[in-house]
C-alpha cells in the first residue's frame, strides 16, 4: 500500500502483529507482576518490564517490515532523548507507546492499550491502538478512514454546539503552568469527564462519539500520534494548542498542549476558550 510515495506494510499484518506482541509479552504480566518488575522513570511515571520487552519485541520486525525506517519508542526515548530527532528526518519513523496507561496496568487494571504510528516527515500514514484484554485493534490510514479490525467504525456523534460540551481536561502537572490556568475557564463551561489515566483509550471514546473533545497539556507522540490520525480520519481534528489542529509529531518538544475534537468547529470553540478569546468568533 502506497501513502505519499511510501510503500507501507498491510495495515492488517501490522494489526495481527501488535496483538501478537501483547499476547506473549503484556498480558502474562498483567496482574502478575513480580517485585522489582516495574519502576519509576520520574514521579509518577511508571514502566515495567512488559513496556520494555514488547517494544523491544515490536522494533526489529518492524524495520523489517519497512526497509529504511527507524523506530522511536518511548522506553528506549526515555533511556535516549536524543531519539527525539529522529522526528525531523524523512525516513519513515515508528512510534511505539507498548503499554499505554502503564500506571492501571501495573495497579491491575484493565484500562490500557499499546500504540503505534507511523510517521514521516511530520506527515501521519498510519495509526493502531490495540486493547489486549478485548483483542480489538482501531487503525487509520491517512485518506482511508477508520476501521475497527472486524468491522467498521460504530460512530454517533454528539449534538452540535447548543449547550454544555462533554469533554475530558487532562491538564496537570505536565505540560506549561499557565495552560492549567486556563483549562480552569474551560473546565467551568463544560460537562468534564474523567480521564481514563490512559490516552489511547480516552481517543478511542472520542472516535466513538462518546466524548466531544480530549484536552492534553501531556504532549509526547508516542502518547497522541496514533489517536491524533484516527480523529482526523473520523472527521475530527486533532493537533497542538497554537498550531490551528495541526498535529506535528516532532513540534513535542516545544507544544503547549493537544487539543482532539469530534469535529473542526469543536475544537475552535474550545481552543478560543483556552485563549480567552470569543467562542462566537472562532464559530465563525
Amino acid at each position: 500500500m502506497k501513502v505519499y510515495d511510501i510503500e507501507i506494510p498491510d495495515p492488517r499484518k501490522i494489526a495481527e502483529l501488535i496483538a501478537e506482541i501483547a499476547q506473549a509479552q503484556i498480558l502474562p504480566r498483567f496482574r502478575c507482576l513480580a517485585e522489582g518488575e516495574w519502576r519509576e522513570k520520574g514521579p509518577g511515571d511508571i514502566v515495567t518490564v512488559a513496556d520494555e520487552e514488547a517494544e523491544a519485541a515490536l522494533t526489529p520486525r518492524l524495520q523489517s517490515l519497512l526497509p529504511g525506517s527507524v523506530v522511536l519508542g518511548e522506553e528506549a526515548a526515555a533511556a535516549d532523548p536524543s531519539l527525539m530527532d529522529l522526528l525531523r528526518k524523512h525516513q519513515p519513523v515508528w512510534i511505539i507507546d507498548p503499554v499505554d496507561g502503564t500506571a492501571n496496568f501495573a495497579a491491575g487494571k484493565s484500562d490500557f492499550c499499546s500504540m503505534l504510528a507511523l510517521v514521516s516527515g511530520d506527515r501521519l500514514l498510519a495509526g493502531w491502538i490495540h486493547e489486549p484484554i478485548t483483542g480489538r485493534t482501531t487503525m487509520a490510514v491517512v485518506g482511508q478512514g477508520v476501521e475497527i479490525l472486524g468491522g467498521p467504525l460504530d460512530r454517533t456523534l454528539p449534538d452540535p454546539i447548543d449547550g454544555k460540551l462533554r469533554g475530558v481536561v487532562a491538564v496537570g502537572h505536565r505540560g506549561k503552568e499557565d495552560l492549567a490556568r486556563r483549562a480552569t475557564a474551560v473546565r467551568a463551561k463544560i460537562d468534564q469527564v474523567r480521564s481514563l489515566r490512559c490516552a489511547g483509550l480516552d481517543y478511542l471514546r472520542l472516535a466513538a462519539g462518546d466524548l466531544d473533545f480530549l484536552l492534553f497539556s501531556g504532549v509526547m507522540p508516542w502518547d497522541h500520534a496514533a489517536g491524533a490520525l484516527i480523529t482526523h480520519e473520523s472527521g475530527g481534528l486533532a493537533g497542538y494548542l497554537g498550531n490551528d489542529g495541526d498535529y506535528i509529531a516532532s513540534a513535542a518538544i516545544t507544544a503547549e498542549g493537544v487539543l482532539a475534537a469530534t469535529r473542526p468547529e469543536v475544537w475552535h470553540h474550545v481552543a478560543a476558550t483556552l485563549a480567552g478569546g470569543s467562542t462566537e468568533a472562532a464559530m465563525a
